[in-house]
């Protein structure tokens, strides 16, 4: 569907949107619901069986509209080669050479512009009334059409809530969810054995960072040592990685308890799998599609064209920065704990957006919101979109709506784990009321601290000494991988290609493929390492005999496999039969191994994360 590329007529041309539809019936219906991707940037299309499945409660009787919003996907994607360089140069100049690559044009790739598209869209499938479902950016799109044209809009559905003046340029709100989320994640007991405060640990980590950074090591999927450090502002990436991925927001507890206890390596290894450092994957792979990619240059055109930075938008470069610093040293020290303002500027696109060339007029005041059915969908673990600002949104809009749903961060319907924002998407569309969402169990609850050495592991009963610590080490560096598998499986959005590799946290590397998970000195506890090859039968490891060596260990073997719950073998000189019930592996909270429950949906809407695992290792004992 062509639109004005300019509807001012400043700049001549016109975009060609993409758009898909799915009828509900034979014939078109009287009103659709219409799709918004988040980022600025990321397109809709690659979704569009996914937004079929999740709001297949609201299709009964409406069309599905999906379209990739202008300047993304195959709408005419935008693109400055500017950001393709790697150099010293300030991302100020890359924005500001990208905006000169885009000239003119890069004031009609607005909020205000995709609106517009919208309701061109609506009068050309001839359809009276839309229902509106965004996600992230999504619902900035979806609340400012509300605003414009609210005699068309039949009701709406917002996942992770941008709220119309958002956001907020220094992530304030998200600095001050910090302590709730954490405070979630560790609730009823699920950070027993690692940490009575998260927070309280993440100030002291937080103290120690603004000294000097954590230095240590992390092994690649070659078993390679790197040495490798992470500051103030690495940890708070760590932290928004967290944002989109349940099982990093589990792993970071003990990883900052071990580092406050001088063992930095496995907060080190937890930055590199939330960077998309971890696995190694093949030559030639990718792990995530490139059709599902945000573009770049949209979401730095988008951003720096209309975000509320503090400033005059006519003065100079210079003194925008100034007047933005300005505004952030007024705010409160307490605005950014238990970070500081510095970090909080270099998280923000304040400085790279500050000399940006403005050629669209600022955005309009916002308008009243319609009185219209409205259900707010927000993570309780979400740091990007936190929940404040859905019940600040939730305020605006007589009745609305909102689902809480715990464990779970941002995208919600597309990460929701508890199975709450399906039953709330089910009643709010046969026009029930949204009941609360009562799960009260987290599937990737925290996981254990990582034991420093053999000795502090605890051996079974009947396997006392030197043998039974190692055999608890070979079992747990076998849990080890199954965490990682399942980061990293989330992290690269559900797809690991066969053929990657993990590096173990003390040394050595597993090769996972279709058919086998190759262990290679595989090491997690110091001076233990595991040797050997799991045969691998549709996604469920075989029983295999695994050799242990290192310093430290008790050498021998290990016979397991996923059919029995019983591990046999032979360990320094010492025989033994036992049930892995009788095996007292490390372990935090009350909430067990994870997964505790199968992984349903990704965010990015792949059926099962259990059969994207190459192989399954959440069979592992």
């Amino acid at each position: 569907m062509p639109v004005p590329l300019d509807r001012s007529g400043a700049v001549p041309g016109t975009i060609t949107l993409s758009v898909a539809r799915k009828l509900a019936g034979t014939q078109r219906a009287s009103s659709a619901l219409v799709a918004l991707a988040g980022g600025p940037g990321q397109p809709a299309l690659p979704f569009a069986e996914f937004n079929a499945k999740s709001m297949a409660a609201a299709l009964h009787s409406r069309d599905l509209l999906v379209f990739d919003q202008r300047g993304t996907g195959s709408s005419d994607p935008l693109s400055c080669t500017a950001l393709e360089r790697f150099s010293a140069t300030s991302l100020s100049r890359l924005f500001a050479d990208c905006a000169e690559q885009i000239g003119p044009a890069r004031g009609a790739f607005t909020t205000q512009e995709s609106v517009r598209d919208i309701e061109a869209l609506r009068l050309a499938t001839g359809y009276e009334k839309l229902v509106l479902y965004g996600t992230s950016y999504g619902t900035k799109v979806a609340l400012e059409y509300a605003e414009r044209f609210p005699q068309h809009v039949e009701a709406l559905v917002l996942d992770s809530v941008v709220p119309t003046d958002g956001p907020e340029p220094f992530a304030i709100p998200t600095f001050k969810a910090i302590g709730e989320v954490l405070r979630g994640l560790c609730a009823e007991g699920r950070c027993s054995g690692i940490t009575p405060e998260p927070l309280a640990d993440l100030t002291q980590l937080v103290g120690r960072l603004r000294k000097h950074p954590l230095r240590g090591s992390v092994y690649d999927g070659l078993g390679k040592r790197h040495e490798t450090e992470l500051s103030e502002r690495g940890l708070l990436g760590i932290l928004e990685a967290g944002d989109l991925n349940p099982a990093v927001r589990a792993l970071l507890p003990a990883a900052i308890r071990s580092s406050l206890r001088g063992d930095p390596d496995p907060l080190l290894r937890l930055q590199a799998l939330s960077e998309g450092l971890i696995p190694n994957i093949p030559a030639g792979e990718v792990k995530a599609s490139s059709e599902e990619a945000t573009d770049e240059a949209l979401f730095v055109a988008t951003t720096c064209e209309e975000a509320p930075f503090p400033w005059q938008r006519a003065a100079p470069a210079a003194t925008r920065l100034a007047e933005a610093l300005g505004y952030l040293r007024a705010q409160p020290a307490a605005a950014f704990a238990p970070f500081d303002a510095p970090t909080a500027l270099r998280a923000s696109l304040v400085e790279a957006c500050h000399a940006w060339p403005y050629a669209s007029p600022p955005p309009p005041p916002a308008a009243s919101l319609p009185s219209v059915p409205t259900l707010i969908l927000s993570g309780a673990q979400d740091l990007r979109t936190p929940t404040s600002g859905a019940r600040r949104v939730a305020a605006l809009i007589a009745g609305a709506q909102v689902e809480v749903v715990p464990f779970t961060g941002h995208s919600v319907i597309g990460s929701d784990l508890t199975g709450c924002a399906a039953k709330a998407l089910a009643a709010f569309f046969s026009g029930q009321p949204v009941a609360p969402c009562t799960s009260t169990r987290d599937v990737l609850a925290p996981t254990p601290v990582t034991p420093r050495r053999l000795t502090r592991i605890r051996p079974p009963a009947a396997l006392a000494g030197r043998p039974g610590r190692t055999l608890v080490a070979a079992l747990d560096t076998l849990l080890d991988l199954n965490r990682q598998v399942i980061a990293a499986t989330l992290q690269a959005d559900a797809s690991l290609p066969s053929g990657a590799s993990f590096g173990g946290l003390h040394g050595g590397f597993a090769r996972l493929t279709a058919h086998t998970a190759a262990l290679h000195d595989l090491s997690f506890v110091p001076g233990v390492r595991l040797t050997g090859v799991f045969p691998v039968k549709k996604g469920r490891l075989l029983a295999s005999t695994i050799r242990v060596s290192g310093a430290q260990a008790a050498a021998g073997q290990i016979h397991l496999g996923s059919s029995s719950r019983r591990v046999t073998g032979a360990l320094g000189g010492r025989s033994f039969d036992l049930s892995l019930a009788k095996v007292r592996l490390s372990r935090a909270g009350s909430d067990g191994e994870w997964p505790a429950a199968p992984l349903v949906l990704s965010r990015l809407g792949r059926e099962r994360l259990g059969a994207a695992l190459p192989p399954a290792l959440t069979q592992l004992p």
